[in-house]
């Protein structure tokens, strides 16, 4: 059994981490994306419109979180984005309750690392 929350933190920290000054901004309209429109939305739009820090940054470290909730979905062979989003599709996305907790997983992620990008700007 994993801790969530620390989980969640240390892939936040990653991102944190990982990413250039603007990963806040790339981070903060992630989260929206996540929120409003769900899983395979969100790593849609970080491939599609966050080229840099998005599919370099962020796609990696979600992936990474999600291959850590031991449901089997391991990553995709490829960091391809239509390999990426297949892979979402077949598996994240194909059981309710799983996809319901990876959700809350990633957005918990998103929320820490935009807090500690904030954090780390004002440094």
């Amino acid at each position: 059994m994993h801790n969530l929350d620390r989980l969640a933190a240390q892939y936040a920290q990653a991102i944190v981490q990982s990413g250039d000054q603007q990963i806040e901004t790339t981070v903060t309209k992630a989260l929206g994306v996540l929120q409003e429109h769900g899983v395979y939305a969100c790593f849609l739009y970080l491939l599609a419109k966050e080229k840099d820090n998005g599919k370099k940054v962020v796609v990696p470290a979600m992936l990474d979180l999600l291959d850590k909730l031991d449901f089997g979905w391991s990553k995709p062979h490829n960091d391809q984005p239509a390999t990426i989003l297949q892979h979402i599709s077949d598996t994240v996305t194909a059981d309710l309750e799983r996809l319901l907790l990876a959700k809350e997983i990633l957005e918990q992620m998103l929320i820490y690392a935009r807090y500690g990008a904030k954090a780390q700007s004002k440094e």
